[in-house]
């Protein structure tokens, strides 16, 4: 009996340990950091880190706690620890470059959905747009937030939208001098919400 218990644990530690990968390439991209930025605030070679991100190196606390500190994010979340019983739930920011992050999802793969809080400060008259692989969904909460896109420069204003594929240059940002609130889904792999509506009228 005792075999099969222990047997069961060592499962149970693999399944976790096969997670953090994934969870950990979510986390990076959700921040739109290189593997050479992160290797530069860790100080983990970004070798060790595309292999941890690919399950090919094996997570352990030496390589977890500065990741865990890099992303603001406590070492049971990196991990994917059980949860505790406390219903309620805790949504943990990621702060970089005056734009708060607030991660809405917990699924590592998928469409994930963000909410973002950008400060005035990040108003910049010469913008440096970037591009990665994906597609976004922004929706404007509350203030006015200036999009470059491609060749556009647009400003939203609360309660209107923009879609793109995020291989298209683009930055966003305040578009005055005000914090901006809006939500954001975003596909890694060019995933796109599908959005059903029902008219009341059979086809």
């Amino acid at each position: 009996m005792l075999f099969w218990q222990t047997h069961g644990m060592a499962d149970d530690l693999d399944t976790v340990l096969t997670a953090v990968g994934p969870r950990l390439r979510s986390l990076r991209r959700a921040r739109e950091c290189t593997l050479a930025e992160l290797s530069a605030e860790t100080g983990i070679s970004a070798s060790t880190l595309s292999r941890l991100e690919s399950g090919q190196r094996r997570p352990n606390l030496e390589l977890l706690l500065p990741l865990a500190k890099a992303f603001g994010v406590p070492l049971d979340e990196l991990v994917g620890a059980p949860p505790t019983g406390d219903p309620r739930v805790h949504l943990r920011p990621i702060r970089r470059h005056g734009v708060t992050l607030i991660p809405l999802t917990r699924r590592a793969g998928g469409v994930q959905a963000y909410k973002h809080i950008i400060a005035a400060s990040r108003r910049t008259v010469t913008p440096n747009p970037k591009t990665h692989e994906g597609y976004e969904w922004l929706y404007v909460l509350n203030g006015s937030l200036r999009l470059v896109l491609g060749d556009q420069d647009l400003v939203l204003s609360p309660g209107e939208a923009a879609e793109f594929d995020t291989r298209v240059p683009h930055w966003f940002g305040s578009a005055d001098r005000s914090p901006v609130e809006l939500l954001s889904l975003f596909g890694r792999q060019g995933e796109r919400a599908h959005v059903r509506a029902a008219t009341g009228q059979q086809q």
